[in-house]
């Protein structure tokens, strides 16, 4: 059985997709996997990246399909076919997340540092709640994305972070910041690991994948 990796939650404009879309690079680069990725969100952006990615042979081939609705048996099948299936699911709750939620091993959630988006943890902590009561293996974690980079707004994050485990909810050490390559790689079907390897922003992808699957499913953390 191949992993489920769902990237997803209630917020949009957190840069879900982007997150789904790196880590699949990722995963296919460093594990030479076979990945798919699974477009849930209406909107298609992990869709059209794939179209723009695969009109570039200069770039590896990644399989993406669209799914919607109740999709936690199609996820279970597709598992079986493929080493990694990577679901990017919309900024809001719906049947597709919670389904994914079911069978998922790793639940990336990602926020940014903003009220506005923390606003959203209590409504997520019941549902992931809800979610784990049927899915125990689930290693839940949420992610602050688009960090003002400025060391002046440090404390905003560590107030972040602070807030998010208040609810008994895990967050990862690794981060992203406000970087434009995010939004440039993504317009042209790349990764921030493939237009710049070295740079700052693989990194932080590289941090954030290694920190998610150094978590196993077995110890995964218990909500309150």
């Amino acid at each position: 059985m191949g992993l489920i990796l769902l990237v997803g939650g209630e917020k949009g404009g957190s840069g879900k997709s982007c997150m789904a879309q790196n880590l699949a690079v990722h995963i296919t680069q460093k594990y030479q996997a076979n990945v798919l990725m699974v477009d849930c969100d209406p909107q298609r952006t992990t869709s059209d990246w794939i179209q723009a990615r695969n009109n570039d042979p200069n770039l590896p081939l990644i399989n993406c399909i669209q799914l919607y609705g109740k999709i936690r048996n199609d996820l279970l099948s597709l598992s079986e076919r493929f080493d990694y299936v990577i679901v990017d699911c919309g900024g809001q709750d719906n049947l597709a997340m919670r389904a994914a939620m079911s069978v998922a091993t790793y639940v990336v959630l990602p926020l940014r540092p903003k009220r506005r988006d923390l606003k959203t943890l209590p409504h997520m902590e019941d549902m992931l709640s809800t979610c784990k009561m049927v899915n125990p293996k689930m290693v839940a974690t949420i992610v602050l994305t688009q960090c003002p980079a400025l060391p002046t707004q440090y404390k905003r994050i560590l107030e972040a972070k602070e807030v998010i485990e208040s609810f008994g909810l895990r967050v990862l050490n690794a981060i992203t910041f406000c970087r434009n390559i995010y939004d440039d790689s993504e317009e042209s079907g790349s990764s921030v690991l493939e237009i710049e390897p070295d740079g700052k922003a693989a990194d932080e992808i590289r941090a954030i994948a290694d920190e998610l699957f150094a978590i196993p499913p077995e110890n995964s953390y218990e909500l309150n």
